[in-house]
């Protein structure tokens, strides 16, 4: 590190430098702006026959003239021209806007013979050399000026500080330094500038490129390093001293010129390709992440500025002539260099800070300013003694001295803090990295993004390469430095994630009285003061600072810790500075606050995600409850609605809040609620006949009960409507079916009884058939009796088949002789309903296994279900029919009834539900439980239900039974009929 006195001289000779450097490039650039340099625009390449036009540009004043590739120039104005020294005289003695005659010779057919080559004078008119460039280059030195100064006020005592500022210096000298021609003395100082400048900044850059990374400090490597970076000068001072004996020991031709121009420009490209082949090593090899990210930068920036510049030098080394605007983009294309360069500084902190420079300065000027004081003082005194006080004299000066003496120290921190502002801004980033931390801890309210946020912005900060942040354990009385666990950590690399937390932490102890304000462990490898467990916690985390963050306590006064900051050594490996840890105890402070108030929103988000938890389980009780349940308040106003109480009264829960009972319940209900407003206890209405708004009436069994907080105050009433009405139509079902059974078991007895006299009837009208079969017109007579009374004879034999009792034995059953009995017992009525029966049984069906009674009773179901639904419709038509199926047996009972609506098809089968609520006059009223009946005994006889059915159409159910075993079906030979039947039916 430097001294002080090496700090002036330096910060002396670097300021002297840079404002010299400055002064010459601003008289450079005015002198430029009043020097103009005639052309005419053409190559000129010396040939033995005089001067050759290489390359004439379209549009140049020797084009606009009549001078092509090819010709030869032999003189101007009559003076002999043979170099391009005695081209450039004639020009200059002609000046711009001159007219020069050009004698030239033009060989015919672009032979190099020039015997027979044409003679001609062309008038040429000169231009001033266009010098646009220089101005795009005075740009690019001016960033390099720029960025240089810079790092020189902002990273003065850091390493490679310096080297950088001089690369950048002697940049800005290259880029600006252009002589005019005139070649006078100052002209002469330009001109060598520029030639230094361009020999010494290519390999100050690759010096840069290749002392980047830190591994030469070590010894192994510090002597080979310092050799091969004295050898990248070399070539360099080979260059100016190739200069100088070209200008003062060869013929100046523009041969000359042009090679050693070519071999700067070679050596530039060089010196750059090879600078960005390094940095790209280093970024592919290091394992710094800081140090990466700052390599991927110089390395796209190297790469972007040179591989214009070298691919257009490639072709001007081979004598290739290369477009003017290629040539200034390309040019110009170098100024991508230090703008990275900035950037890497800016964004990735390219350089560390130290206080070196800014007290070296500081006490540069308050001596240059006490020292000039002192004079002034001296000088103003000695005058005043002299002219108005001679009797003081020698009292006069020494007065003059102590007064001197008195005002050095007020200055000198006035000068320090004017020093602190220009050239040591690190105090006052602190300060704005402090505020912006603060709004950020203050905005932050998640635990985990709090602490990813600290171990990523405070390696920002200081430099530090580890970092990481102990959580006070919440709610474990334990011992103290026991309560605290690693919650976040940035470097902590040589750390698996399994021996992260089971240290011991007992030496952060910052809450006993005489804790300081942090822990600095010097080698936290070798701590002997600290017990073996703990010492061995210190080494394995290798940090070097502990820094509390201190908050209130919650009751009583006092401070307690909530958290612990470690930060190990920067990436220099050197310690924090006081004015650092000054900075990072303030920003404990905050970091505590924060993640104080982290802990405390992360408690209420559990306590609120807990309360919202216990109400989403109260209300998922209230809504599933199958029965009406709303709350009022001491207003009567509804102040709760459960879904069951949406669905029974059709009213959204929005619509009902706030609501008075009297505007959503019947005057009668209000009536009664009324009543019972002032008794105290739960009151029950029963079967109370509750109109809805919709117009329907229910019968429910109301209870009201006071609804009490846990003091057992009154705030509202809680009422339960509980809907009875279908479990009453179940009642009375079950009572009519009581009735339905005693009236069957007297049908059935009633049918026994008339078999007797048909039987007499039967017998005596068989007789007298047989005697008078040979009357004709008795005989007839008697013969349709006798049909008659068989006829009656089967209908009161199916009642009582239908109505005794079969269990639930399983037998073969002809599914055909089923269906026909029951149709015979559905004859009558058919035909009163006016509807006509079509038939189509298979001839050929197998028997299936089953109860005849219980499937009878499916088929009777069905077939009244379809009478029901063609009721009072013309062309009613009954199809019925049987089919065979592979290992199966179908039957098919269509009607061309109203057909039922799409919303009903998945729930015909549920107990109860019936679309007959509102008959037609002489139809039936239902029960809801045919088909629910029907749908158990397919289930008992492994059967299958299907149903097709489109409103306006009808409806077909078609049954699906298993073959009884033993019998091998065939395949179905009534398809096109089932087609036929399916034709009208839409499912």
């Amino acid at each position: 590190m430097k001294n002080a006195a090496q700090t002036r001289i330096l910060a002396i000779a670097l300021a002297i430098a840079t404002l010299a450097a400055c002064a010459l490039a601003l008289i450079n650039l005015q002198r430029e702006n009043g020097f103009e340099v005639p052309t005419d625009g053409v190559t000129w390449v010396e040939t033995s026959g005089g001067l050759q036009a290489q390359y004439v540009p379209a549009g140049s004043p020797g084009f606009r003239a009549g001078i092509r590739s090819g010709d030869y120039l032999t003189g101007v104005n009559d003076h002999p021209v043979s170099q391009m020294p005695a081209l450039v005289r004639q020009m200059f003695r002609s000046g711009i806007w001159a007219h020069a005659t050009y004698s030239i010779l033009r060989p015919i057919s672009h032979s190099s013979d020039l015997k027979n080559a044409a003679r001609l004078d062309i008038q040429v008119i000169l231009e001033p050399t266009d010098r646009s460039i220089n101005q795009g280059l005075r740009f690019i030195a001016l960033v390099y000026l720029f960025i240089g100064l810079y790092v020189l006020f902002r990273r003065w005592t850091a390493p490679k500080s310096t080297h950088f500022y001089v690369f950048c210096l002697v940049s800005f000298v290259l880029y600006s330094f252009k002589y005019t021609g005139e070649l006078d003395t100052f002209d002469w100082i330009i001109y060598w500038g520029n030639i230094i400048a361009g020999a010494l900044q290519p390999a100050l850059f690759l010096h840069f490129a290749v002392n980047f990374s830190d591994d030469y400090r070590q010894p192994a490597n510090q002597l080979g390093r310092r050799i091969l970076c004295t050898a990248l000068y070399l070539p360099g001072i080979f260059l100016i001293g190739l200069q100088y004996w070209a200008l003062h020991y060869w013929a100046a031709t523009g041969i000359l010129r042009h090679r050693l121009d070519q071999i700067s420009v070679a050596y530039l490209a060089f010196y750059y390709v090879i600078a960005a082949i390094v940095f790209w090593i280093r970024y592919r090899t290091t394992d710094s992440p800081l140090e990466r990210q700052q390599l991927k930068w110089l390395t796209r920036g190297t790469l972007l500025a040179v591989t214009p510049f070298t691919l257009v030098s490639v072709p001007y080394l081979a004598d290739v002539h290369v477009p003017s605007l290629l040539t200034k983009l390309a040019g110009l294309s170098l100024v991508f260099l230090p703008l990275t360069f900035s950037w890497a500084i800016v964004r990735y902190r390219l350089m560390d800070v130290d206080l070196i420079f800014k007290r070296g300065v500081t006490y540069t000027l308050a001596t240059a300013s006490l020292v000039g004081l002192y004079f002034g003082v001296v000088a103003v005194t000695a005058e005043m003694v002299h002219a108005r006080l001679p009797s003081l004299r020698t009292w006069g000066l020494l007065l003059a001295i102590i007064v001197t003496g008195l005002i050095f120290d007020p200055l000198k921190r006035a000068i320090q803090a004017r020093v602190d502002r220009m050239f040591d801004q690190r105090r006052f980033d602190y300060r704005e990295t402090l505020i912006e931390f603060g709004r950020d801890l203050n905005s932050q309210t998640d635990l985990r993004a709090l602490l990813d946020s600290i171990v990523e912005r405070l390696p920002e900060a200081l430099l530090v390469t580890r970092v990481a942040v102990f959580l006070a354990r919440e709610g474990e009385n334990l011992r103290s430095g026991q309560s605290f666990e690693l919650a976040a950590s940035h470097g902590l690399m040589n750390l698996s994630s399994g021996e992260l937390n089971p240290f011991d932490l007992g030496f952060l102890d910052f809450d006993r009285p005489t804790a300081n304000n942090h822990i600095f462990l010097e080698n936290p490898q070798q701590v002997l003061r600290l017990p073996e467990v703990q010492r061995l916690s210190a080494a394995r985390l290798d940090l070097n600072y502990y820094v509390p963050c201190r908050v209130a306590n919650r009751e009583g006064s006092g401070t307690r810790t909530v958290a612990v900051i470690g930060l190990g050594r920067t990436h220099d490996g050197d310690f924090l500075s006081s004015e650092e840890m000054e900075v990072l105890e303030s920003l404990a402070g905050y970091i505590g606050i924060g993640i104080q108030n982290a802990q405390l929103y992360r408690r209420l988000e559990q306590k609120i995600t807990d309360f919202e938890r216990l109400k989403e389980f109260n209300e998922n009780i209230v809504e599933s409850i199958n029965i009406g349940i709303f709350a009022v308040d001491l207003e009567d106003r509804v102040e709760s609605w459960n879904a069951q109480m949406e669905v029974m009264f059709a009213k959204p829960r929005a619509e009902a809040l706030r609501q008075p009972i009297s505007a959503l319940f019947p005057a009668d209900f209000v009536s009664r609620f009324n009543s019972v407003r002032e008794e105290q206890g739960t009151h029950t209405l029963y079967k109370f006949r509750l109109v809805l708004p919709t117009g329907e009436s229910r019968v429910a069994n109301i209870a009201i009960a006071p609804l009490v907080t846990r003091n057992f105050v009154t705030i509202g009433r809680i009422i339960l409507v509980d809907d009875i009405t279908d479990r009453i139509q179940m009642e009375a079902q079950l009572t009519q079916s009581e009735k339905l059974s005693s009236i069957g078991l007297l049908a059935a007895g009633v049918a026994h009884e008339v078999n007797t006299p048909l039987a007499v009837i039967s017998s005596y009208a068989q007789m007298l058939t047989k005697h008078m079969r040979d009357d004709e017109r008795l005989a007839p007579v008697l013969e349709k009796i006798t049909q008659q009374t068989f006829r009656a004879s089967e209908i009161v034999n199916g009642l009582l088949n239908f109505s005794r009792t079969s269990g639930s034995e399983f037998t073969n059953v002809d599914l055909n002789e089923l269906l026909r009995d029951t149709l015979v017992l559905l004859e009558h009525q058919l035909k009163t309903a006016q509807i006509r029966v079509e038939t189509n049984f298979d001839p050929q069906l197998p028997p299936i296994h089953g109860n005849r009674g219980k499937l009878q009773q499916v088929v009777l179901n069905l077939m009244l279900n379809a009478k029901d639904a063609m009721f009072g419709l013309p062309n009613s038509t009954l199809r019925i029919a049987t089919f065979r199926g592979t290992g199966r047996v179908l039957v098919r009972i269509q009607d061309t009834g109203s057909g039922i609506e799409r919303e009903h098809l998945n729930r015909i089968y549920d107990p109860f539900f019936t679309t007959k609520t509102k008959p037609q006059e002489g139809g039936h009223k239902g029960t809801g439980l045919g088909l629910a009946v029907t749908y158990g005994i397919m289930q008992e006889h492994a059967g299958k239900i299907h149903v097709e059915s489109e409103v306006g159409v009808g409806t077909a159910f078609q049954l699906e039974f298993p073959v009884s075993a033993g019998r091998v079906l065939t395949p179905p030979i009534v398809a096109a009929i089932q087609e036929s039947d399916r034709k009208t039916i839409h499912a």
